[in-house]
């Protein structure tokens, strides 16, 4: 099949990129490449795609024509995204990137006749403060970015209510592993430690509950929906573990891995966060999901990437 990731430079998209060529697809990347954080952790990434056999091409889903890429698609897996949480990052930010950006795609999607499914990557974050129930759970997202995902998620569902546009949703939860974004705790966790400088961690954070899952475990996932588009268009899909862990244990994980302590500087709460995630992936789960990686495995994994491709960069 010829399938077209959005975001494929990122730290799941490259992932996914890279699972569907070691399969024999096709596979095209869109990449914004834009400074949210720094290009060159997303060039290292892109380098193994395209080793692997892809091509990325640079444009702006929210501005740039990309709709020739569009030709033959059979899956579409929609992973660009203004991610996280960010008190510098504007409204209109989000704004552009998750939901006008997403708005284009699915205008472009509707129109290529190979297509078979148009898989869209959500967030537990659209649950708000605690993300621990079914699909069914009322969303009540608190941030920015949890609102603007859900807003893309129900535009995407809207194309299958009204047109028949294969739509299938993945809410994604607390994804971690080699590649990891760079602003998200574990990265910044072992960087620090790498290179001896203070890290900050916001109140109350040590206390947060996740379910932390391993990006291997996520792939795994989307390759299942794709074996079983026929059960799955028009649904709506947890993805992560039912494990959960507080963050302060994840942190003692990996200080041990490293043999050294981090050195925190507390920060005042950071508004819009979530109190606890435990991904219900009961209905997933019918599908035979099951994810197998403990944290201790996945984070042995990315602090070994970490040493291998960035330690000694000059990587902000």
């Amino acid at each position: 099949m010829k399938i077209l990731i959005t975001g494929a430079a990122g730290a799941i998209g490259s992932h996914l990129a890279e699972r569907f060529l070691s399969l024999g697809h096709e596979v095209v990347g869109i990449d914004a490449m834009k400074p949210y954080y720094d290009p060159e952790i997303k060039k290292i990434n892109a380098k193994d795609v395209e080793s692997a056999g892809g091509k990325i091409h640079y444009l702006d889903l929210a501005t740039d024509d990309f709709t020739h890429l569009l030709s033959g698609v059979d899956i579409i897996f929609h992973m660009a995204a203004q991610p996280g949480i960010s008190a510098t990052t504007p409204f209109s930010t989000y704004l552009d990137d998750n939901i006008v950006a997403t708005h284009r795609l699915l205008e472009a999607a509707k129109k290529v006749p190979t297509l078979k499914a148009f898989i869209h990557a959500s967030t537990s974050s659209v649950y708000g403060a605690r993300a621990t129930g079914d699909e069914t759970t009322e969303p009540k997202p608190t941030s920015y970015y949890g609102v603007t995902k859900l807003a893309a998620e129900q535009l995407a569902m809207s194309y299958y209510r009204e047109l028949g546009l294969p739509v299938i949703v993945l809410r994604f939860f607390s994804v971690y592993g080699p590649r990891e974004r760079p602003e998200k705790l574990y990265h910044k966790l072992i960087k620090s430690i790498y290179e001896g400088t203070t890290i900050p961690l916001h109140e109350g954070s040590e206390h947060h509950i996740r379910s932390y899952t391993f990006v291997r475990d996520i792939i795994d996932g989307c390759v299942l929906i794709v074996e079983n588009l026929d059960k799955s268009i028009g649904e709506i899909y947890n993805l992560g573990t039912d494990k959960t862990m507080t963050t302060k244990e994840g942190i003692k994980i990996i200080e041990n891995i490293m043999g050294k302590s981090a050195n925190f500087v507390r920060m005042p709460r950071r508004p819009g966060d979530q109190i606890e995630t435990g991904a219900n992936i009961s209905k997933l789960r019918k599908l035979g999901y099951d994810p197998k990686v403990r944290l201790e495995e996945g984070l042995k994994e990315q602090v070994g990437w970490y040493g291998n491709k960035l330690h000694n960069r000059k990587i902000k």
